[in-house]
């Protein structure tokens, strides 16, 4: 199990460092085309920090792992929220427009709420194995194409004053850095997806705690270390963009075009507690930020909640 475990902690590292690159590379391209901070924030860092998670997510249905693909998304939005915007709230309190309130945060509400209703057949229909079947991913899919031309037309309609930044590399050098990065995010996945897997069975733990915990943990990494780099900076926009856009691109990208193209999963593991956590972090956000800022109060509340979510957890785990 030692070598399964250095084989884990390899993939994490070429993941990271594949999304590192593939969101500095990204990022100068988008310096080359002058796109506000908050767009880069919801479209280049969002995307690229969900990498990791949308690569270990087709591994995972390719390999028939129902429970990690859903362990991935939910692990990773419930982190996003109460660990990443918890600690960043407490470094800094985050100031919040009253657009990103109106907009952007509707929308993660609605696509939390409808990865709920898809997933939880059995609620609606007693006895009914809950599952994601094709035609819900395709439903997340349209989602996120809904979401996605709403970024584009406020690309179109933006008013911006940022100061324009100069890239540090030439166009074609951002875009070759960006390939290395996609590159490497796909061969960290296969080993994470593939140590893991024997990891869990060493320790004898369900796909279920594995993915909600270690790969959840070890994905959410670049969303870490890019939310605390712009907190530090009171870069509040980069901040909300990077956790916002990733928990919607994690249920429309991350698992909604991979349901869509292999097929359908029934996870196995999961309960209507997960489910409920991720609704409750997701509407404590908006009800956190209508006042236009999370405080630092509001931030230590996230992270007991997180730190009670998670302890239950792997407490309930480890004693079934």
């Amino acid at each position: 199990m030692f070598i399964q475990i250095i084989l884990l902690l390899v993939g994490f590292i070429i993941l990271i460092k594949g999304a590192d690159y593939f969101i500095d590379g990204a990022s100068e391209i988008a310096k080359h085309f002058n796109i506000p901070k908050i767009l880069i924030g919801l479209t280049i860092v969002s995307l690229g920090t969900s990498a990791p998670e949308f690569a270990i997510s087709c591994n995972s249905i390719l390999s028939n792992k129902g429970d990690m693909i859903i362990g991935t998304v939910i692990g990773s939005n419930i982190i996003n929220i109460l660990l990443i915007l918890g600690i960043c709230s407490v470094i800094s309190p985050i100031k919040v427009k009253s657009t990103t309130v109106k907009k952007e945060m509707p929308f993660n509400i609605m696509i939390s709420s409808l990865f709920a209703i898809l997933l939880c057949d059995n609620v609606f229909n007693y006895g009914i194995v809950d599952s994601i079947s094709r035609a819900d991913g395709l439903v997340i899919v349209i989602f996120l194409l809904i979401f996605l031309y709403y970024l584009f037309s406020i690309t179109k309609k933006s008013n911006d004053k940022d100061e324009k930044e100069i890239s540090k590399y030439s166009l074609k050098k951002s875009i070759f850095i960006s390939i290395i990065g996609a590159v490497s995010i796909i061969m960290g996945s296969d080993l994470v997806v593939d140590s893991a897997t024997n990891v869990a069975k060493a320790l004898h733990v369900s796909d279920r705690i594995i993915s909600l915990t270690i790969i959840a943990f070890g994905t959410g990494l670049p969303e870490l270390a890019s939310s605390i780099s712009a907190a530090l900076k009171k870069e509040h926009d980069i901040v909300l963009g990077n956790i916002i856009g990733s928990n919607i691109y994690n249920i429309g990208l991350v698992l909604g075009v991979p349901v869509m193209l292999f097929g359908g999963v029934t996870p196995n593991g999961f309960n209507n507690f997960d489910i409920f956590v991720l609704l409750i972090s997701t509407l404590l956000l908006f009800l956190f930020s209508v006042d236009s800022k999370i405080t630092k109060l509001e931030g230590i509340g996230m992270l007991l909640l997180f730190i009670a979510y998670y302890a239950f957890t792997i407490y309930k785990g480890v004693i079934i």
